[in-house]
């Protein structure tokens, strides 16, 4: 199939862009890497009138670290991050979340701000910022506004960013001390969007208690799900099998997942449990030392 017609932009800087947008509004789409887009878009699922490539806004494709926290452009590759030192040294869970996007090919186009903006409940860039936490930094022609990744996230495939507006950059903290995090899917084969995903990040003190952490499950909901219940819950304590089991009780709770041609909503139940319990378990596991290896 092919698209619909539409009239193409290709703006040279990012204030040409946001007053396209300013113009355009409602009746145009932005395309970067067009892994997502462009599939909907010959399936006429989306068929804008404008079409605004932003490769070469070049100033939004970038990673800096400076000292407290990772600052990410939103037009980076995904394979940039993958490849990149200071993401894998700094921001671990990303790093091994990133591999699991489609193939090579998708990750060399496919950017960091488009997969965030997409929103799709199983990805892994959503999945893995939620669990790190952070703020994106949404440009329009008026001014920069900052939002917290809790309140990106609408629903399915929606997002807080209006039409005049543009993802510019992503800024995630960098945890100190004691830190452990993993990632886990399962998919039908290598490539293929997640059944259900799970990522977590936690710290633990110098008695090995849970300090701080942050459980995330994917395709189990319209968003990213960030099980709050479950954080709550480890804080303070010592990883046990016990506290573990109290993990799955409140996943099996608090996720309402549904059924589709791939999977029934009892076996994304079943993964969502399994998941959250080896992710924290890696990632406990990680904080103390005792499991560098990915796994």
């Amino acid at each position: 199939m092919k698209p619909a017609k539409f009239d193409y932009y290709c703006p040279k800087t990012v204030e040409e862009a946001l007053s396209l947008l300013e113009e355009i509004g409602f009746d145009g789409k932005i395309i970067a890497g067009g892994q997502s887009l462009v599939p909907i878009m010959n399936m006429r699922l989306s068929t804008p009138e404008y079409l605004i490539d932003i490769n070469q806004l070049k100033d939004l494709q970038f990673i800096e670290f400076d000292g407290s926290k990772m600052k990410i452009g939103a037009l980076t590759r995904q394979t940039e991050i993958e490849m990149s030192d200071a993401v894998r040294k700094h921001l671990g869970l990303l790093s091994e979340a990133v591999p699991y996007i489609g193939h090579v090919q998708t990750r060399n186009r496919g950017t960091f701000g488009g997969s965030i903006v997409h929103a799709d409940p199983s990805a892994e860039i959503p999945l893995s910022l939620m669990a790190l936490g952070g703020t994106l930094h949404i440009a329009s022609k008026e001014e920069v506004r900052e939002v917290n990744v809790e309140d990106f996230f609408v629903t399915y495939l929606t997002t807080d960013i209006m039409p005049n507006e543009l993802l510019a950059e992503i800024h995630i903290p960098v945890p100190e001390g004691r830190v452990g995090y993993s990632f886990h899917e399962i998919s039908r084969r290598h490539g293929d969007f997640a059944l259900v995903a799970a990522a977590c990040q936690l710290s633990i003190d110098s008695q090995d208690r849970i300090a701080k952490a942050r459980l995330v499950l994917g395709g189990v909901d319209a968003v990213p799900l960030l099980i709050t219940e479950a954080s709550g819950l480890m804080e303070g304590e010592y990883l046990s099998a016990s506290l573990l089991n109290k993990i799955a009780d409140i996943v099996d709770e608090v996720v309402n997942p549904e059924s589709d041609l791939h999977a029934t909503a009892d076996y994304r139940r079943y993964l969502a449990k399994k998941l959250a319990v080896r992710t924290v378990k890696t990632a406990y596991e990680r904080a103390r030392g005792e499991h560098n290896e990915r796994s």
